[in-house]
């Protein structure tokens, strides 16, 4: 097997400690080895590094394990040529396991060269999906405590959430802040309804008469408390997100236009890809990076059924939310196709086919600059005009009408 890298490192990093193998030696020779333990503290992060600048190391390879691989490749990006591996594909052969061992297996593939390194966005891109990825976080956490708030409230038999069709607008708010502040009558807290909402100021008298005690007060001045810090802190995230935007705009703005793409999904979009599609071999690779392609499973010719892959799960769960917010743009392409899909293979599996088309277009859009271009809610119907046709034939004939077709004529 030919030897690629003259100079290369492997390192198992852990929590606590990084064992490095540097393997040196020219093609068709046995190469040196030299192995160092390290700690994890910058510190001595710094040393590895000039250990391996001095040593005149080109390449170094990892595994992307957990979460510590990525303060190593912070002190070691910009000095050497990094690759991070999937752990699953760089699998030591059975038998005794060490950490030596481990670090030999990694640098032994890394000098032939059978790593196949993992996409690691540049620092401003991996800088912005922390913000996202917090952001969503933060999202989930604002919609759990909304959830228990509203459990909070059917115990003590308020039933605001069975009149008020959203109870955290100006009206349901304000009705919660005089339930917590308990010197308000049913009457009274009925009265702050704005809107269509007072239309059913009968029936909000009736729901916020219930069995609230200064517990359930003391529980709900906590609980909205903290959905309104989640949602202060996601407008601040909002505002530098945007700021960290300012140089993708362009891409951010095009990605805009896809039906059910928004802003903050278009900004996932940008931050998990990244602008540069040269990374990835074409479409349907980065169609099954992010884990919207069924996985392969042939034997003998035989083909069996498999799920989706697992791949980039924010980005996936993005665009799996923008499939689902296209389904209900009328006139569209991809509204057309999901309702098709989810007549034959139901809703769950018409969203992801969705966000998979959704992803297919960003590709081409980022790597080309072109806006995307809607095809119509009928392109389906044209691009199959004899098969549609024939279709609504037999169900018309199952219907008992007798049926001719003939051909439109131009109007005169």
């Amino acid at each position: 097997m030919d030897v690629i890298v003259e100079r290369g490192c492997g390192l198992d990093v852990h929590q606590a400690t990084v064992v490095a193998c540097l393997l040196t030696g020219p093609p068709g020779s046995r190469p040196r080895k030299e192995i160092r333990s390290f700690r994890t503290v910058t510190a001595s992060l710094r040393e590895l590094r000039d250990w391996l600048k001095e040593a005149g190391c080109t390449h170094v390879a990892m595994e992307s394990t957990g979460v510590y691989w990525q303060p190593v490749y912070a002190v070691l990006e910009g000095h050497l040529d990094l690759v991070v591996g999937n752990a699953h594909h760089i699998k030591a052969v059975p038998g005794r396991k060490t950490d030596v061992k481990d670090s030999e297996w990694i640098a032994g593939l890394l000098r032939h060269g059978l790593i196949r390194p993992s996409f690691v966005p540049p620092k401003p891109l991996r800088e912005l999906r922390d913000l996202l990825r917090y952001r969503r976080k933060l999202i989930e956490a604002g919609a759990a405590e909304r959830n228990r708030l509203l459990k909070l409230l059917e115990t003590a038999n308020i039933k605001l959430s069975s009149v008020a069709s959203d109870v955290f607008g100006v009206s349901g708010m304000a009705m919660l802040q005089a339930l917590i502040d308990g010197t308000a009558t049913p009457a009274e807290m009925a009265g702050l309804a704005r809107g269509v909402l007072r239309r059913k100021e009968a029936d909000l008298v009736l729901a916020l008469d219930g069995c609230l005690a200064e517990h359930h007060r003391y529980l709900l001045g906590l609980q909205l408390r903290r959905i309104e810090a989640a949602e202060s802190d996601v407008a601040a995230l909002d505002a530098r997100i945007g700021e960290r935007l300012k140089p993708y705009q362009a891409v951010h703005r095009l990605l805009m236009t896809i039906p059910g793409v928004d802003w903050s999904t278009a900004a996932v979009i940008l931050a998990e890809l990244g602008d540069d599609m040269r990374v990835f071999r074409s479409a349907a690779h980065a169609a099954a990076w992010a884990g919207l392609c069924p996985g392969n499973n042939e034997s003998a010719g035989k083909h069996r059924r498999s799920g989706a892959r697992q791949g980039n799960v924010h980005l996936k769960t993005a665009l799996v939310i923008a499939a689902v917010a296209a389904s209900r743009k009328a006139g569209s392409y991809l509204r057309d196709k999901y309702h098709r899909l989810r007549a034959r293979r139901g809703p769950l599996r018409a969203a992801v086919a969705i966000a998979h088309k959704i992803l297919i277009a960003a590709y081409h859009m980022i790597a080309t600059g072109n806006a995307y271009k809607d095809l119509g809610p009928n392109h389906l119907d044209q691009a199959r005009r004899t098969q549609t046709a024939k279709s609504l034939v037999r169900r018309l004939t199952r219907l008992g009408y007798q049926v001719m077709l003939l051909p439109q004529t131009a109007p005169s």
